[in-house]
């Protein structure tokens, strides 16, 4: 239940950021709903509401296309992830969703191939590339006081594919992640999205924490098979890894065939039940 749950959240999000792109499209051209007229891809980026902060802090002055929409966005999305984790990730990211539904053509053409083809010890190393750019995008942002990750975020480059406002390096590395996605899960979130990387911080503090009941798990891996972020939380009794996107694809609800045993709870199970 809860994967559809999800999959209808993924759904309209996808479907309401691709709606206001499109129509902030039309009214440049003299047509579309004026009310929404001043929405964009840039007030929806909750992105921009961090690197703007601390330009703000740093050099008193807002990054030149952002809006104060992303950063009430990012303070909403910032307190859900103190609550749950990278829910953001997995329910509300039209990319991430996008590279979602492309792995599942992958899955269908790869088995269990699928999201195993880079051995684990290359994606131990690469799962922290996305820190080295999540620093150089606030570092250059800031010296320059404009948004330069905007130019290559594949999430801007889905979204207006079709304006004059994209660029050629967006598009490319929109396409090499829609073609990543066929052989490995979530690409981009994995190993170059900024501010994934950040919200993945937030998996060693949250207070609602995906939890392995060791007393009652019967080593099928079946958890580690199911995690899209190659977490392997077989051999965890706390997931605070910060690949984590609270997708709960690793729960008892979903995947884990005991009850109870692998669970999303603010204390360990065997604490809830006494």
């Amino acid at each position: 239940m809860k994967v559809k749950v999800r999959l209808w959240i993924q759904i309209f999000f996808f479907a309401l950021i691709g709606a206001i792109s499109v129509n902030h499209t039309l009214v440049e051209a003299g047509g579309g709903l004026v009310l929404f007229s001043n929405a964009s891809l840039h007030a929806l980026c909750p992105f921009g509401g961090v690197v703007t902060l601390y330009n703000l802090a740093t050099l008193g002055t807002f990054i030149q296309k952002i809006h104060i929409s992303s950063v009430i966005l990012m303070v909403i999305i910032f307190s859900l992830a103190i609550m749950a984790g990278p829910v953001f990730c997995s329910h509300v990211c039209p990319l991430g969703s996008f590279q979602e539904w492309i792995g599942k053509l992958g899955r269908k053409l790869f088995k269990k191939r699928y999201n195993h083809f880079i051995p684990m010890k290359v994606h131990a190393v690469l799962k922290y590339f996305r820190y080295v750019v999540l620093a150089l995008v606030v570092y250059v942002t800031a010296k320059s006081g404009y948004l330069m990750f905007a130019d290559i975020d594949p999430y801007n480059a889905l979204f207006s594919f079709w304006s004059d406002e994209v660029s050629i390096k967006g598009l490319i590395i929109l396409g090499i992640t829609a073609v990543a996605s066929l052989f490995v899960e979530r690409p981009w979130c994995k190993y170059a999205c900024p501010y994934g990387a950040l919200l993945g911080l937030s998996n060693k503090i949250r207070i609602f924490k995906i939890r392995r009941e060791a007393s009652t798990c019967i080593s099928c891996n079946q958890c580690n098979v199911a995690c899209p972020m190659n977490i392997e939380v077989a051999s965890k009794s706390v997931i605070t890894d910060v690949q984590c996107i609270s997708c709960m694809a690793c729960t008892s609800e979903e995947k884990c065939p005991i009850p109870r045993t692998v669970t999303l709870t603010i204390a360990p199970v065997h604490q809830n039940s006494n």
